[in-house]
């Protein structure tokens, strides 16, 4: 049985640099995204630099029942999965009263559902080999609610949540589980998110993915269950913890830069 490491939303930002990071330390890959063209090319680089195996699936995992197709893939190709990175996720920089609701069923699909069932599906093959680890991308967005964002920092608090609770579960097995929680970064989530003038931005020096993703595998490595970057980003979670729930609304909603809503005529 082989070993390898399932990366999910591997075609850009964070994942794409988690993709380069691990198969730099020797790990076989399976990478997922929906752009097949950016996989298959990422996936010959990293095989004939690393000399590691790669594999592509290109999926949509806002289609629930796509999460499946990798267990199966790995049963047939008797792969055990030792990692997995559950990164694909995106945002979206709406009023929730005037949101597109396909877009935020697909957001709650994506960053909550599908990493679940993945989490749900290879983890008693982890247990029972008493090894192996996962990597949940979570976001500072997790410790706070986020006004004109209302569903995306809700999905992230739900994998954060879900993340620590199944660590302190799984302690003793060998299988350990984390969660990395950046903040903005230099990535293509603000495009997707149509965060590009939101007021948040204009006051952030902005890591580059691949910063954050060298911090990610470290502390996925060392077993950490709550990886914040950065450290003005620390200090922000530490504030947050005993600043008043009101204010840090209030804040919020002045960062994200959305005017008040009003009925829609």
């Amino acid at each position: 049985m082989s070993n390898f490491t399932l990366i999910t939303g591997a075609s850009s930002g964070i994942g794409y640099e988690f993709a380069k990071i691990f198969a730099e330390h020797g790990h076989n890959l399976i990478l997922s995204a929906r752009s097949k063209d950016v996989l298959n090319e990422l996936a010959d680089e990293l095989h004939k630099k690393h000399s590691v195996d790669v594999y592509v699936m290109p999926l949509d995992l806002t289609k629930p029942e796509n999460s499946n197709d990798f267990q199966t893939f790995c049963e047939d190709r008797n792969i055990f999965l030792e990692n997995i990175v559950n990164n694909a996720g995106f945002g979206d920089h709406e009023a929730f009263l005037y949101a597109d609701w396909k877009k935020l069923e697909d957001m709650m699909r994506l960053n909550m559902e599908s990493l679940v069932r993945i989490t749900h599906t290879f983890l008693p093959a982890m247990v029972n080999a008493k090894r192996g680890g996962i990597l949940n991308v979570a976001s500072t967005a997790a410790f706070q609610p986020g006004p004109f964002m209302a569903v995306y920092y809700a999905t992230k608090s739900f994998v954060l949540s879900f993340s620590e609770a199944i660590n302190e579960e799984l302690q003793g097995t060998g299988v350990h589980v984390t969660a990395l929680c950046p903040g903005p970064t230099l990535s293509g989530f603000q495009k997707t998110a149509n965060m590009d003038k939101a007021k948040i931005l204009q006051y952030l020096n902005m890591p580059t993915s691949r910063s954050v993703a060298e911090y990610g595998y470290k502390a996925f490595m060392n077993k950490k269950t709550v990886a914040i970057h950065g450290l003005g980003n620390k200090l922000m979670v530490q504030s947050l913890r005993i600043s008043p729930r009101a204010l840090i609304l209030k804040i919020l909603r002045l960062l994200q830069g959305k005017e008040r809503v009003s009925p829609q005529s």
